[in-house]
């Protein structure tokens, strides 16, 4: 008898693994799940305005006053998770952040009203050092500090420490963040600089694998209890790498604005239907290792969830 090792005119015959819709089934790995979404969300200190975001279609700035009735529908369908980001329109900014840990920054109001609104919605937010002990007291369960400088991860997590709360605030590190060109929806979401370019200081350039690698190993050295690989879709290799890396950690990858307006625009142009994009692409997210995915699409996610389930 020939042992299953040994080559034969059948091994090349693989169709009949999934002829049948369940065969397929069989065949896949695990499938994208509400647990498995965040979404990020932008507020501003405009507390009763919805603020349309032209280079994100179907992504708004919310006031605060308008956050509840927003969120309860998805929350509803099986949100989870959310990652603020504070916009601030009448709070005077400057080129150190001064004004972030103010009580009255859309961040902090938002966390308050949310954490009272929706208990058990993990609520996520983007800041460094000082201001996460802020966003952590005003009810934040992670902190995600975006600038990946040398030594942040150890730098927050030393704070969260010593503030006593290391237990109930885990510290989300954007490791694997690339100088990309698919940030600029985001920027004029945020109202943010540069309006143009890049951050090729400090973010990695989109060839260094290697660096990566480092970052990696580098954040998990400094306390990290989630990493990130930001952009999602060009950089595949790179959330595969820090799998292997990290086998133990949980891992995510940022869909980002570029990313979602793409694949938006793509199907409004009859290129591909939306959710067969939306869909394929968290498909290679999760194939590739992630935990959980950070995309602007949840909302359309959530609701295809459902529509299966029914």
């Amino acid at each position: 008898m020939a042992s299953h090792l040994e080559p034969n005119r059948h091994t090349s015959l693989l169709h009949a693994g999934y002829h049948h819709p369940l065969h397929r089934t069989w065949q896949a790995g695990l499938p994208i799940t509400s647990e498995m979404l965040m979404y990020p969300i932008f507020v501003t200190d405009n507390d009763n305005v919805e603020e349309k975001i032209d280079t994100l279609p179907g992504q708004s700035r919310w006031g605060i006053n308008l956050l509840v009735d927003f969120l309860t529908p998805l929350v509803a369908n099986g949100l989870k998770s959310v990652i603020i980001f504070g916009v601030p329109a009448n709070i005077e900014k400057d080129a150190v952040g001064s004004a972030a840990d103010d009580p009255n920054t859309p961040a902090i109001r938002a966390l308050k009203v949310l954490s009272k609104a929706f208990p058990s919605l993990l609520l996520a937010c983007d800041r460094l050092a000082d201001i996460s002990l802020a966003y952590a007291r005003a009810g934040c369960q992670m902190i995600s500090p975006s600038d990946m400088m040398d030594g942040r991860i150890k730098a927050i997590k030393d704070a969260l420490v010593e503030e006593g709360i290391a237990h109930k605030v885990s510290l989300m590190s954007y490791s694997a963040k690339f100088a990309s060109g698919f940030y600029g929806p985001f920027r004029d979401a945020c109202h943010s600089t540069p309006g143009s370019g890049d951050r090729k200081c400090y973010q990695l350039p989109p060839q260094a694998r290697g660096l990566a690698r480092r970052a990696l190993v580098r954040d998990m050295g400094e306390g990290a209890d989630v990493l990130m690989v930001k952009p999602g879709t060009p950089y595949l290799d790179i959330l595969r790498d820090a799998r292997e890396i990290a086998p133990d950690y949980p891992l995510s990858v940022y869909q980002v604005s570029g990313e979602y307006a793409m694949i938006w625009h793509a199907a409004k142009a009859g290129v591909f239907d939306l959710r067969t994009g939306v869909m394929e692409s968290m498909d290679g997210f999760v194939r590739a290792g992630a935990n959980f995915v950070l995309t602007y699409y949840t909302p359309q996610i959530l609701e295809w969830l459902k529509e299966d389930r029914n």
